[in-house]
């Protein structure tokens, strides 16, 4: 199983966006698909039209259970989605008391990835869709993953977003001793603005490689999609929001 953890320390630059769109293709395309929400304000659990509150088991409990809990266990917190292949492990606001009441305990930070493990025969990937702030629930999914993904809207105060995230995979590289491997991923494209083209060329400039040479245009159909609780390649699978998504996902797999 491919597990990908979608992650910036700026929020609204499209990393929900960027799971439910990649999974769909995924999806789509006959693999079996779990994405995972580790943020505390559930907008991916929302998206499918799940209810945070009125679930039983969520991600929550792997975290408060920990180890204890058997794969079979965590196959049936799993929520399915309305396309075949793709399920979705939700969150609840439960998990932001996770720093508060876990943060300093000894072996918190592999939790997830000890979990995923449990199930990944289950799955040909895995899209982890990460809250916007470092604690337990970011350094699990950071831990967890093969590849980074890194939306980063192309504007100038979300370049200065990228390069907290940049400092803080540095940090978890030096204490974890493993290195990360990261895709940065210029959304929310506008090539009528100035900003948008100013901003992409530093993106180029200062990150070269590890960016991913394409782009993710703004395009409304992505919130039309989230409306309708569909993810885009169901909702609106010519725009070009999902072409963009798809260039993305042949150019991931190409480095995997």
């Amino acid at each position: 199983m491919k597990i990908w953890t979608v992650a910036n320390q700026k929020g609204g630059v499209g990393k929900t966006t960027t799971t439910v769109s990649l999974g769909g293709i995924l999806a789509e395309q006959g693999h079996r698909v779990l994405l995972i929400d580790t943020d505390p304000h559930a907008s991916l659990t929302y998206y499918f039209g799940i209810d945070s509150e009125e679930l039983e088991v969520s991600v929550y409990d792997i975290f408060i259970r920990g180890n204890s809990m058997t794969g079979e266990e965590i196959l049936q917190a799993l929520c399915p989605s309305t396309i075949e292949n793709l399920d979705i492990l939700p969150a609840t606001m439960a998990i932001a008391t996770l720093d508060r009441s876990m943060g300093n305990k000894t072996g918190m930070g592999l939790i997830l990835k000890k979990s995923i493990e449990k199930i990944a025969d289950q799955y040909d990937y895995a899209i982890l869709d990460c809250p916007p702030v470092l604690g337990v629930l970011m350094v699990n999914a950071l831990a967890a993953s093969e590849r980074i993904l890194v939306p980063v809207q192309t504007e100038f105060l979300a370049l200065k977003g990228l390069d907290r995230m940049m400092r803080t995979m540095e940090l978890m590289q030096s204490s974890q001793q493993k290195q990360y491997q990261y895709t940065i991923i210029p959304t929310m494209y506008d090539k009528r603005t100035k900003a948008s083209l100013e901003a992409y060329k530093t993106l180029l400039a200062t990150y070269k490689d590890a960016v991913w040479p394409g782009v993710v245009p703004v395009d409304t159909k992505f919130r039309d999609a989230s409306l309708a609780q569909q993810v885009p390649v169901q909702f609106c699978p010519k725009s070009r929001g999902v072409f963009a998504y798809r260039a993305l996902l042949d150019y991931l797999k190409q480095l995997s």
